[in-house]
């Protein structure tokens, strides 16, 4: 085990060096990484990835789409086959700045001011990163064994959706433990996801508008129909069923309702002169942690395949669904597994204890109000939680800040948890 006294010391070097992480993360807002329009991220990535090669990681830069590749890393343990390894992860991208008039600080120029530090990502969460990344920094200066392997994941597309740790998992990625340094007020939390899905209603027949009297009056002769108004129908019974979740679901941490189906954007019709011949609605669904996005999508088009079964014109051509995708930007689609949290899990335990002891009172273990790549992670059967610094109604707002206390605090938890668990042994089953 690592002696406390060290730990201690690079505690107080991160209180003595906080120019250093500010510098660090200085050079990361200047970066502007936002997304959209994203594909715009590789020099930050190239940052990131001399950072983790500086601080003894085995480093690899890879493309998920033009412009925007991950890094990963790991740094191997001495004694890796026997100890713990840990998985830290976090997101290059930014949200959109809207109009930079509207900010009194210049969105990609660090400004440090009474406490606060602002700039676009401070919260959401290139604070995160770079605390993260000091905080391996001050390791590897002092030199402290880690006996269990070091993995780091920087990723791209969170913002819009992407596939950034989705493609990460896909390779592979296995740990006893994770971490997403997202926003989280440094609580510990699971959270709900998300899903979309294009719901359509397509007629075989496309009609002049002349013809409408003969679709709706009685003796028209014409078995035909507007998809526009077909799909209100379907609204309607989503709203239904959006009324019997409420009623019915629950998760604790999460308000009564918070289970929604939401009609986002409709497209439908050619123009004026005709019938409308396909109608697409747009939606997104927020569900659960205790559901999974296969299963909820499952229930909608059960649902909504009966309301069509109660149509006449509907039972015929019924609608058709696509669910989700690797990105809103290219698919216009999205899905950010849900993430229950294990409370007798060592490695939330072990994190709290970390947290406890660094700042005196236990951390608020819950449920975020939004959504992370974390639930990717967890999907792959990785105990995972989302823990970092910033407040989620600082993410995205005008002058987005941090409290530089806080980044500074979280540098110290994650100093004594990273060489705590990847010091620990391994549980014969995390043995395999």
């Amino acid at each position: 085990m690592i002696e406390g006294s060290v730990i201690t010391k690079l505690q107080q070097a991160t209180e003595e060096r906080q120019d250093e992480l500010l510098a660090l993360l200085s050079q990361l807002i200047a970066y502007p990484t936002v997304s959209p329009p994203a594909r715009n991220t590789l020099e930050a990535q190239r940052f990131v990835e001399e950072q983790l090669r500086s601080a003894g990681f085995e480093t690899e830069l890879w493309e998920v789409y033009p412009g925007d590749p991950n890094v990963t890393a790991i740094k191997p343990g001495t004694q890796r086959a026997d100890y713990r390894s840990l998985l830290l992860n976090g997101h290059m991208d930014v949200a959109e700045v809207g109009d930079a008039a509207q900010w009194q600080h210049d969105p990609f120029k660090l400004t440090v001011e009474s406490g606060s530090v602002y700039g676009r990502g401070t919260a959401d969460m290139k604070g995160g990163m770079a605390a993260l990344l000091f905080a391996i920094r001050l390791l590897a200066e002092a030199g402290v064994e880690l006996k269990g392997d070091l993995l780091f994941q920087s990723v791209i597309g969170e913002e819009a959706g992407e596939a950034g740790t989705r493609a990460c998992m896909e390779r592979g990625c296995t740990a006893d433990f994770a971490i997403v340094a997202d926003t989280s007020h440094m609580e510990i939390q699971g959270q709900g996801g998300v899903i979309t899905a294009w719901v359509t209603v397509q007629s075989p027949v496309t009609y002049h508008d002349g013809m409408r009297s003969r679709m709706i009056h009685a003796g028209g002769g014409v078995r035909g129909a507007s998809a526009i108004e077909k799909m209100v129908k379907l609204i309607e019974g989503l709203q239904e069923l959006e009324r019997h979740w409420a009623v019915t679901k629950s998760y604790p941490g999460f308000p009564a309702g918070s289970n929604t189906i939401n009609p986002a954007v409709i497209e439908g019709g050619r123009h004026a002169a005709f019938i409308a011949d396909q109608c697409a609605l747009w939606i997104t669904v927020h569900f659960y942690p205790d559901e999974d996005y296969e299963s909820v999508a499952s229930e909608i088009e059960s649902h909504l395949l009966k309301v069509a079964e109660a149509d006449p014109w509907l039972r015929e051509h019924p609608p058709t669904f696509r669910w989700g995708g690797r990105s809103m930007l290219e698919e216009r689609g999205e899905i950010f597994p849900s993430l229950t949290l294990e409370a007798e899990g060592d490695g939330l335990k072990s994190l709290a204890a970390a947290h406890a002891n660094q700042l005196g009172s236990k951390p608020t273990i819950g449920m975020s109000g939004s959504v992370t790549d974390a639930g990717w992670i967890g999907r792959a059967g990785i105990e995972t939680v989302i823990y970092g610094p910033g407040e989620l109604r600082h993410a995205h707002a005008v002058d987005e800040s941090v409290e530089l206390r806080e980044l500074v605090d979280y540098v110290k938890v994650m100093i004594a948890f990273i060489a705590d668990w990847c010091n620990q042994p391994k549980t014969e089953s995390e043995r395999g």
